[in-house]
């Protein structure tokens, strides 16, 4: 059997066995409901408290500004919804961007068939909001700013703190999208005037169906979900105790070896970059710089090649990787980041996306690089439609 080389970290992250350890008597053993009122939900009220400390120590907030919720989409969800009807009467303006997750995205249009005016900035061809393009957009009407604090495709690292400075001299809630980010780069929200954050465990080895948002204190925001008084009357719904044991569990111990784990990851990925781009011709990086992206994340395009088809090429040779976003799999469509940053609909369509994490090794690296050039030629070679290509992308130099 060949090599098994998983990269695709971005989609989702294995559980940390020490999480899951953590979360096993919850399943069993520690099965009260944290509402009961007896002492034998005690400890699972007490198990929930500790994890509210964990995230808010890693954000810099306070325990109590922390809500757990199912999921980062839900959290999104929450965060535009919610700023959106309880702050109707100040304005129905909110502000977004092009390259932004679907939870995002999706959101936003379903706000504005709701009579919100949501304006989507674009951004550079790295993928980066300019600050003076928010400045020009801000109206009086308003109330939300939300731009995701990484990119989930192509791994650009956004100006937050400085849109964070802005939206909170004028008096506008910024919220960010930190799915990507939380663990994985230093994040602070007081220093960044952050006043909502979603984030979720399974992209950073906790199990999966569990997030959080940060809301600061005296934010003004509606409930999301309605039927009971879990989560100080914020969020419905009967504790998922195990999994947010394992959210904490899970964003202390990534939290504390960030730092070693991303100087060792942003090596691997400068590696694996400098590679591709030396081995295969016509080969297009997409997204910031190393110092500005993601530690873990490098995106390709590759003109003249299918992404499906080279996704199914990598997946015979025992190597993992994505076109893009996971959520965005079953989509036949060019990947709305990759056009937002002006790339043709060939290049966006030959896109590849390896996002590298714990269990990458040098060695990994090197069985990519020897395999995907010769894949890459292959596929170019029987394409008939590639000497078309290959003038068209000369053309566009």
């Amino acid at each position: 059997m060949a090599r098994q080389v998983y990269l695709d970290y971005a989609a989702t992250t294995f559980t940390d066995p020490r999480v899951v350890e953590a979360m096993n008597p919850y399943f069993t053993r520690s099965f009260g409901n944290p509402s009961s009122i007896y002492s034998f939900s005690e400890e699972n009220r007490r198990a929930i408290a500790e994890a509210r400390k964990q995230v808010a120590s890693v954000l810099g907030s306070a325990p109590e500004e922390i809500y757990f919720t199912g999921s980062g989409t839900e959290a999104d969800n929450w965060a535009l919804q919610g700023i959106a009807s309880k702050n109707r009467s100040k304005g129905n303006h909110i502000i977004t961007t092009k390259i932004e997750h679907h939870a995002i995205l999706h959101t936003g249009q379903f706000l504005q068939k709701n009579g919100y005016d949501v304006t989507f900035l674009d951004v550079d061809a790295e993928g980066r909001v300019s600050l003076e393009t928010l400045k020009k957009a801000v109206t009086d009407k308003t109330i939300l700013v939300s731009v995701m604090f990484a990119n989930n495709e192509i791994g650009t690292i956004e100006p937050i703190a400085e849109i964070g400075a802005f939206c909170r001299e004028r008096g506008i809630y910024f919220h960010t999208d930190a799915v990507q980010a939380t663990a994985h780069v230093p994040i602070d929200v007081k220093a960044m005037n952050i006043d909502l954050l979603s984030l979720s465990a399974h992209k950073f080895y906790g199990p999966k169906g569990v997030g959080a948002l940060y809301i600061k204190k005296g934010v003004k925001i509606d409930n999301f979900m309605h039927g009971g008084a879990q989560e100080r009357g914020r969020r419905a719904s009967t504790e998922n105790v195990a999994g947010i044991v394992g959210l904490g569990a899970a964003i202390e111990l990534a939290s504390s070896r960030m730092a070693s784990a991303s100087e060792r990851i942003s090596r691997l990925r400068d590696m694996l970059i400098d590679g591709v781009m030396k081995a295969v011709p016509h080969a297009k990086l997409n997204g910031a710089p190393s110092g500005e992206r993601l530690p873990n994340n490098a995106n390709f395009s590759f003109i003249g090649i299918e992404g499906e088809t080279l996704l199914l090429d990598l997946d015979r040779a025992g190597i993992y990787g994505s076109t893009g976003s996971a959520c965005s799999s079953g989509s036949l469509d060019p990947s709305h980041v990759l056009m937002a940053i002006g790339l043709s609909h060939e290049l966006a369509h030959g896109s590849l996306r390896l996002t590298l994490g714990e269990e990458t090794t040098e060695e990994d690296i090197q069985y990519v690089l020897s395999v995907l050039p010769g894949i890459v030629k292959e596929r170019r070679e029987m394409s008939p439609l590639w000497e078309d290509y290959l003038k068209s992308f000369d053309k566009g130099r």
